[in-house]
Parts: C-alpha cells; structure tokens; sequence
C-alpha cells in the first residue's frame, strides 16, 4: 500500500513537469504567432489550450484521491498540497499563451505589435519562454538555484512591461487606439505570465523548507543555501 502511495506522488510529480512542457511550447508559440502574424500558430496554440486544462483538472483530481484516500503528513502533504496550488499557476499560464495567440489572430493579416515595440516585445517573449524552460526543470530537480533565476528573469520582464507603457503614454506615441489596446494587454500578459512562473517557483521553495510565507528575499536566501549543500556534496 506504502508502495502505491509513493508512486502516486511520483506521478503528481511528473505531471506537473508534463504540463509545463506544454505550457512552454505554447508560449513559444504564442510569442511567434504574435510576432510574426502567424494565423495558423496562432490557432494551434488556442486549441491546445484545452489539452493544457484537462491534464491540470486530471491532476487535481489524482492529489484530491490521494488526499482522501492515503490522508498524507509531513513531507507527503506538502507534495500535495503543493501540486494543487501549482497546478493552478500553470493553467494560467497556458491562458497567458492563449491570450497572446489571440491577440495574433484577432488582428491577421496585420502584425499585433505595434511599430516601434517589436523590439521590446521579442525581449519580453524570449525571456517568457527562457522563463517557463527554466520551471520546467525546477519541476523536474527541484534545485532552488533555478527558483532564482525565474525570480531575476522576471524582473527583466517587469522592466519591459513598464517599457511598453511608457511608450503608449508618451507625448510621441502615434498608435491608433487598437494599437494602445494591443500593446498593453499583449504586455499585461507577458507580465503575468512570468508572475506564475514566479509564484510556482516559491511554491518550490515551500516543498523544500516548509515555509508557506516565501519572499523574494526568501527565495534567494534559499537558493544560496542549496547552492552551499551541492559545493559540500560534491567534495
């Protein structure tokens, strides 16, 4: 029974890496469509988003049988615990993907950025999908080393998102109003997606110390710390 109870977190385990495979190539997706008014990505990053939903729903559900069913403490409530609150940033994420493919869709066959933004959008892309790779692999190993960088790439993010309003609201801003309109929501969805990935990387924190209340600063602090424990295991 103790054996079945172990491969069940193992498969919560693994699916929550799963699902951020997918997020991560929908983002990537997405950013392209939007730049490139790539109808056709566009359209294929909207219709996997229902694959990203079902396996989030199918993951709660495993952690809810196994909450009920095996009635975990310590550690092992934590796994799960932790999987239901996870599961949930990464179903927003993969909206945030979504959103941006829309927006792509939405203004075919002209391109969703507004002139004198590419730039600063392919940035804020690169760094969403750097982001979301690099939670995949904090998934998989749980090295809080990662948790920080998602936490520093993500203030490059916020650095961008404010870029972008500081443009459309600048005395030079030329745009039509679509255009105002596509800059800040495309913007607003780039900055949220790197928000969940943010608050998935303190979620990780939590799984390994604990400590539900995780800062920024904790983050970091925790990721020193991890740093430490690999130097004196590899001497």
């Amino acid at each position: 029974m103790r054996e079945v109870f172990h491969q069940s977190l193992e498969e919560i385990q693994s699916r929550l890496v799963e699902i951020t495979d997918l997020v991560t190539v929908a983002i990537d997706k997405a950013t392209r469509a939007f730049a490139n008014s790539d109808v056709a990505m566009a359209e294929e990053v909207i219709a996997n988003d229902v694959q990203i939903d079902e396996l989030a729903v199918s993951l709660d559900e495993l952690a809810i049988e196994v909450l009920a069913r095996q009635q975990p403490v310590a550690r092992d409530l934590r796994i799960v615990v932790f999987a239901l609150r996870v599961s949930a940033s990464l179903e927003r994420m993969g909206d945030m993907a979504e959103h941006i493919a829309q927006l792509a869709r939405l203004r075919f066959p002209e391109r969703a950025i507004p002139k004198g933004l590419k730039g600063t959008f392919t940035k804020m892309g690169e760094r969403d999908v750097e982001i979301s790779r690099t939670l995949s692999e904090l998934l998989r190993t749980q090295d809080l080393r990662l948790a920080d960088v998602i936490r520093n790439a993500d203030d490059e993010v916020d650095e961008l998102h404010a870029r972008v309003f500081e443009k459309v609201l600048s005395d030079n801003w030329k745009g039509e109003p679509t255009a105002t309109v596509d800059a800040t929501l495309a913007s607003r969805y780039h900055e949220r997606f790197a928000d969940h990935a943010v608050a998935v990387a303190k979620k990780v924190v939590y799984l390994a110390t604990g400590d539900w209340a995780v800062g920024d600063d904790d983050i970091a602090a925790a990721a020193e710390a991890h740093g430490e424990i690999r130097k004196t295991e590899e001497v």
